[in-house]
C-alpha cells in the first residue's frame, strides 16, 4: 500500500448514505470523480456501522455494511498493535485538538502505509496537517 490510495473516513461514508447530509452531493461527486483505490480501517468500519445504525437505522447500516465487507469494493486494513501504540502517542501529544482515538488510529495507519490522502469531512484530518483532504 502506498500513497496511491485514499483513506475513507466515517464522515464520508455517512455523507454518501444520508441523502439529507449537508455534504451528500459533495461526497457523491467525489466518489464519481475519484480514481484512487479506496481503503478504510477495521476501526472506521465499526465506527461507521454504529453511527449509521444509530442515526439512520439498522437497514442503512446493513446497506453500507454490504459494501464495506465486500473485498472487491473495499480494502479494510486492520489496525496493528504498532498502530495502536502510535495512535496512543498521537492521542496524548495532540490533547488540545479533540482527536478521537479512532482518528489517531487512522492517522497511524495512514503514516505506516504512506497513504497521503483522505476522503473525509472531519476537520481533524486537516488539523493534523499531514494529509491531503478531499473533497
Amino acid at each position: 500500500m502506498t500513497s496511491r490510495a485514499v483513506m475513507v473516513d466515517t464522515s464520508a461514508y455517512f455523507a454518501i448514505i444520508d441523502k439529507i447530509d449537508f455534504f451528500h452531493s459533495d461526497a457523491l461527486h467525489f466518489v464519481k470523480a475519484n480514481t484512487l483505490p479506496a481503503v478504510t480501517t477495521n476501526y472506521l468500519l465499526v465506527e461507521t456501522l454504529n453511527l449509521i445504525s444509530q442515526r439512520l437505522g439498522h437497514h442503512y447500516a446493513i446497506e453500507i455494511g454490504k459494501r464495506l465487507f465486500d473485498p472487491l469494493k473495499t480494502d479494510v486494513i486492520k489496525v496493528s498493535d504498532e498502530d495502536m501504540l502510535k495512535a496512543w502517542h498521537i492521542f496524548q501529544r495532540y490533547d488540545d485538538k479533540g482527536f478521537s482515538f479512532t482518528d489517531c488510529t487512522t492517522f497511524a495507519v495512514m503514516e505506516r502505509l504512506n497513504i497521503r490522502s483522505a476522503f473525509t469531512f472531519d476537520e481533524h484530518f486537516k488539523m493534523y496537517g499531514k494529509f491531503s483532504v478531499f473533497p
